[in-house]
């Protein structure tokens, strides 16, 4: 099941609501035909509730909304960049486990 903590973002919200938002964004950059991106997924839902009132996850499907893949650099999915007060704080690429996750978002959040 999803969780209701993720959202979805595209050009047009990007701006306002991850560079504009008030807490910490770890934005997915993923696509529909992408085996990883839709094998991490589950591991996503759970660090939403997780880390609920601390971090927000949004996903961005690179097929929708290239001109952000492109503005930010991105060339490979799944991609995360986490956002902190509009400024990128951090990067991953590649499907990780848990662990690697939390890890990653502990040293930022």
């Amino acid at each position: 099941m999803a969780s209701e903590q993720i959202f979805n973002v595209d050009s047009q919200s990007f701006e306002d609501q991850v560079l504009g938002a008030d807490s910490p964004v770890l934005v997915d950059f993923w696509a529909t035909w992408c085996g990883p991106c839709r094998m991490v997924a589950p591991v996503l839902d759970e660090l939403a509730d997780e880390y609920d009132g601390r971090l927000r996850i949004a996903k961005l499907d690179v097929d929708h909304a290239q001109d952000v893949a492109v503005r930010y650099g991105v060339q490979g999915i799944p991609h995360f960049i986490l956002f902190k007060d509009g400024e990128i704080a951090g990067r991953m690429t590649g499907a990780a486990p848990k662990m690697q996750f939390q890890a990653f978002l502990d040293d930022h959040v």
